[in-house]
């Protein structure tokens, strides 16, 4: 099992500094939230980059289909070539129902934003490559032009994409679906209920024969099962436990208590300099 810890609020500076407290006491993922009008994520995780040498780097999550593919698909190239391969790409499709994410424009509903990032991630792959193409959707569309001037940004050192987590709401199989034929899933539960580590082991199952009737393994594919450990808790490990007998693959801290700036700094170096909750 591998260990992240996500930054609940902060900046650039912020970022680069919290990234190698974590590294150098024993975390294997800092990862970033993605907002709509807020500090920039790829910013954030381009300077993290540049103060670490094995940690890996990733969003949790980006609202895929509120952002062009085009444009995903520059920074995370970027950021991926910065860090030397490091980068992980989590999606979802964005917050619903809260005024401050729909500011500049109106929620096109559950059915559309599906529709873009179904897209999207077909799209991206073609993004990532060092060759022209055409692309024809219904929200999408590229036109295939031999000779860039000035180029297109440079393909990502991971190939043939950049690992890719994709929420999937259990038990919707075409939810599920798109995420099984990516790189990770990240849990969610559709209707009433909310994810457990039964949820978890029962999504995996359905993943396994899902990629399996593609002709896909498990091999290399991701399940984070994120919570909140304490710092001071020697039995934070019986937290983390009952996912990674479910399958998880890796724990995410996140401790959401707050957005105030400093007091998510304090308490994120006490939390790194503490170490993963390792349950092995």
């Amino acid at each position: 099992m591998k260990y992240g810890f996500v930054m609940a609020y902060g900046d650039a500076r912020d970022a680069a500094e919290l990234a190698v407290i974590a590294e150098e006491h024993g975390w294997d993922g800092f990862f970033v939230w993605e907002s709509i009008w807020g500090i920039d994520a790829w910013v954030m995780l381009g300077a993290a980059a540049m103060t670490t040498g094995r940690i890996r780097l990733g969003t949790m999550l980006t609202p895929l289909p509120r952002r062009k593919p085009w444009d995903v698909a520059g920074q995370v190239s970027t950021v991926d070539n910065l860090s030397n391969g490091r980068v992980i790409l989590s999606v979802g499709l964005g917050v619903t129902g809260e005024d401050r994410f729909w500011l500049f424009e109106e929620d096109p509903g559950r059915k559309v934003r599906a529709e873009l990032m179904d897209e999207s991630l077909a799209m991206l792959p073609y993004l990532w490559r060092d060759e022209p193409f055409d692309f024809s959707g219904k929200h999408y569309s590229a036109r295939k032009v031999v000779e860039l001037t000035p180029p297109a940004p440079p393909p990502p050192v991971q190939q043939p994409r950049v690992p890719t987590w994709v929420v999937g709401g259990w038990p919707r199989p075409k939810s599920m679906r798109r995420a099984a034929l990516q790189d990770g899933w990240l849990p969610a539960f559709v209707g009433d209920g909310e994810v457990t580590p039964e949820v978890v082991a029962q999504g995996i199952e359905w993943i396994r024969k899902e990629r399996a009737a593609h002709g896909l393994t498990m091999d290399g594919y991701d399940v984070p099962a994120e919570g909140s450990t304490r710092a001071d808790d020697p039995k934070a490990a019986d937290v983390v436990r009952p996912w990674a007998e479910a399958g998880a693959t890796w724990w995410i801290d996140a401790d959401w208590s707050s957005l105030d700036q400093a007091v998510v700094r304090e308490n994120a170096e006490r939390r790194l300099r503490a170490g993963p909750p390792r349950v092995d």
